[in-house]
């Protein structure tokens, strides 16, 4: 599949890297990483322009982005009707109230730290009602970063671009389980204290 990859993105070129992040964004397994890498070094050898692989990068990214919000949006209001216990929801309820007030951070470091919880965190934000305007300003800016190291990347070391998609989704998927088991801990720590003051 990779070399499948490799060869679709000069042919295809930003409407194909364009689509890749775009899909990206809403949990669809696409290998972005690797695709952007691809056009970073395409773009080494002259075969795309640079600035403009960037571009598509970005383009897409921010489109799936304002989807997967629109979806969350959407989605929360067909299941907010829906009967839950009330523990349930007190917990949903200072879920949706941490995201309302750190929401900003969690999109911004979701896009390119943790990248996998990205499209989860476009879902929750729209679903817990996170202002449009925190969400695209952060989602946008977190893009920038992420489509500047992966294209960047790809530029720079166009000739080991395999290993390189390698070593990076490690340390994607690296980041993104020790954020789920950060805030697993915090969550642990918050329920053993409640329990305690009961």
């Amino acid at each position: 599949m990779t070399e499948t990859i490799l060869a679709l993105v000069p042919v295809y070129g930003l409407a194909l890297i364009a689509v890749a992040t775009f899909l990206s964004c809403l949990a669809l397994p696409i290998p972005s990483s690797l695709v952007m890498l691809s056009a970073g070094g395409f773009a080494a050898a002259g075969d795309l322009v640079l600035w403009q692989a960037g571009a598509a990068a970005l383009v897409g990214a921010v489109a799936g982005d304002q989807l997967g919000y629109q979806m969350g949006r959407w989605g929360g209001r067909l299941f907010s009707g829906t009967r839950v216990s009330p523990k349930r929801a007190a917990l949903m309820g200072k879920a949706t109230g941490y995201l309302r007030d750190r929401g900003a951070a969690a999109v911004f470091f979701s896009r390119w730290l943790v990248s996998p919880l990205g499209p989860y965190v476009n879902f929750a934000g729209g679903a817990a009602r996170l202002d449009w305007g925190r969400f695209t300003r952060a989602g946008v800016a977190g893009e920038v970063v992420w489509v500047a190291i992966y294209v960047g990347l790809g530029a720079m070391f166009a000739d080991d671009i395999l290993a390189l998609a390698d070593l990076m989704g490690s340390a994607s998927g690296l980041m993104a389980a020790l954020a789920v088991a950060g805030g697993l801990a915090m969550w642990l720590r918050a329920a053993l204290r409640q329990r305690g003051a009961a």
